[in-house]
């Protein structure tokens, strides 16, 4: 009888149907245990270059869409995107109900 089973490349426990992976050309298999690792210097230099004023914002939108980057950095860079528009909606209901307060006590004082 054929031997199929695939082993966890950590452990070396084996994965009994296990599925193959598949790489949707994105210069990374989609498996989380096979992306690599970025580094901590990699890291500095991501958020680094994400400090950079308009550089920072144009990367975000590069490595969050992109199809050459890691998948570690494009998660992380889609939930920063996504934390920084519920930041200005958010902004914006605060300046909304402010300045309908304001508005409020200006015309109740007059």
């Amino acid at each position: 009888m054929e031997n199929n089973n695939q082993y966890d490349n950590y452990t070396g426990a084996p994965v009994y149907n296990a599925a193959p992976s598949q790489n949707y050309g994105d210069g990374y298999n989609n498996d989380p245990q096979l992306a690599p690792i970025l580094s901590i210097g990699e890291w500095m230099v991501t958020l680094i270059v994400l400090a950079i004023p308009i550089v920072g914002i144009v990367m975000y939108f590069v490595w969050a869409f992109g199809d050459a980057t890691n998948p570690n950095k494009r998660n992380f860079c889609k939930a920063s995107l996504i934390f920084a528009l519920i930041g200005i909606v958010l902004t914006f209901i605060f300046a909304m109900t402010c300045g309908f307060a304001a508005a409020g006590l200006m015309y109740g004082l007059s």
